[in-house]
């Protein structure tokens, strides 16, 4: 036997504690933020801000108890006089940069809908009610995001406003709950950092995605030809006449009115031909020829932009009871893409 003693139970860390604490963090922050409220402005008060030191404060924190400990130990007047001079100096940052933030008022901007995968922007105004100008306020989308949070700094004058505009990227379609947004400062030192969390109650229409190359658009279905009181079976038979227009084929002027038609000076009449109905173009999920419900859905989405483009009159049928007739315009456009964007939407867990 040698001498070596067997390794004691918990004697090295678990690898999957590092796991489990930064999970069980997680599940407190999710907690904590849970319970603030969902509002479009946000008024900044005591209650709502907070502060820490920063990396470089707990550093400074670190010297100036290095500097106390060798003022101590040497008996330095000056020592004493530095460190307390620069502790002084902290704790005035401290208050200085959490008076920054107290009393700022942020209101969000509705959001325009937008396409899922592309770039949404939220405008968030600053107002500053108060008398002194607030200098180095950055706010940024710290939520959903695939890498670290960007921040966007302006600078509110006493009595004024100051607009920022930051972005995320929506992946689902339908109506999506805004990311949280937070607001920092570390003026004045940067020892400090000052923050509130907040949790806009908008809510941001998401379109669905279009396709990337779809096929051209269906052919239009066809309908029944002819107006009422006409024939639809091709005879020259008619119900009536109408004044001759220039291109009408000379067959179909009534000849036997014309000599009264001079007479009374009306001028030649034609026969009112049954003429067919172009086709109307319908959307819908059997024309696209997919299974899959979100593939279905971004064809859908890339002809309805298609036919809008092209100025053409579309309708639109969805699974469910949803049709609308064929129309054109900017309004039909959106009220299409709305549908196709609820049409079952897929759930988002809420922020």
């Amino acid at each position: 036997m040698n001498g070596a003693r067997p390794a004691r139970a918990g004697s090295f860390p678990h690898p999957w504690r590092p796991l489990r604490q930064h999970a069980l963090r997680q599940q407190l922050q999710r907690r904590w933020l849970a319970r603030l409220p969902r509002k479009d402005q946000l008024a900044l008060t005591q209650r709502n801000v907070y502060i820490l030191p920063t990396g470089a404060g707990w550093m400074l924190a670190l010297t100036l108890a290095v500097l106390l400990v060798a003022s101590i130990n040497y008996q330095l007047n000056l020592g004493y006089l530095l460190t307390f001079l620069l502790a002084g100096s902290a704790a005035a940052g401290m208050l200085a940069g959490h008076a920054n933030l107290r009393g700022l008022v942020l209101h969000l901007q509705p959001p325009a809908p937008v396409f899922a995968g592309q770039r949404c922007a939220l405008r968030i105004v600053l107002d500053n009610p108060g008398r002194r100008a607030r200098h180095g306020i950055g706010l940024a989308v710290t939520e959903a995001l695939d890498g670290p949070p960007q921040w966007a700094w302006a600078d509110v004058p006493a009595q004024a406003s100051s607009v920022i505009e930051l972005a995320f990227v929506p992946q689902q379609r339908g109506w999506q709950a805004l990311p949280r947004v937070t607001a920092e400062t570390r003026f004045p030192l940067g020892s400090f950092r000052a923050w509130s969390p907040w949790r806009p109650a908008a809510q941001l229409l998401v379109y669905p995605q279009p396709e990337a190359a779809p096929p051209p658009l269906p052919a239009a279905r066809p309908q029944g030809t002819g107006r009422a009181g006409t024939r639809a079976d091709g005879a020259d038979d008619f119900d009536g006449v109408r004044a001759y227009r220039h291109g009408d084929p000379l067959k179909q002027v009534v000849w036997k009115k014309a000599a009264q038609a001079w007479a009374t000076g009306s001028g030649l009449v034609s026969r009112d031909r049954p003429q067919a109905r172009p086709g109307r173009l319908w959307l819908d999920r059997a024309a696209t020829g997919l299974v899959d419900t979100e593939a279905s859905i971004a064809r859908l989405t890339a002809w309805v932009l298609a036919a809008d483009a092209q100025g053409l009159e579309w309708g639109l049928e969805l699974p469910g009871g949803v049709r609308l007739a064929p129309d054109s315009g900017a309004a039909h456009r959106q009220r299409s893409l709305e549908a196709l964007a609820l049409h079952a939407a897929p759930a988002a867990a809420a922020p």
